[in-house]
């Protein structure tokens, strides 16, 4: 049945932790209610578009790592999980 994608431990652990990030927004949404804010992005945002906006970002940079560099491509994961954490507190 999951024969179409290449099941490899990467795989299965980025979109584990893709649905445990979706589970613990949906809670914390439950539990304390998102206000829309305004920081360095010059937008108002709400805790779930800055979610979305981390991870269109970590795409991203993970993308340009790879075609600009030949460095380890855990230094581009990285560098995304520090701008993540940075938009997701300041964006």
């Amino acid at each position: 049945m999951l024969d179409w994608m290449a099941w490899t431990p990467p795989t299965a652990i980025f979109f584990t932790v893709i649905a445990a990030l979706l589970v613990v927004m949906s809670v914390l949404e439950q539990l304390r209610p998102t206000v829309a804010r305004q920081g360095f992005l010059h937008i108002t945002t709400t805790r779930g578009e800055r979610l979305f906006i981390a991870l269109l970002t970590t795409g991203w940079i993970n993308i340009l790592w790879i075609a600009f560099t030949d460095q380890s491509q855990w230094l581009a994961l990285g560098l995304g999980l520090v701008v993540s954490a940075l938009i997701m507190a300041r964006g």
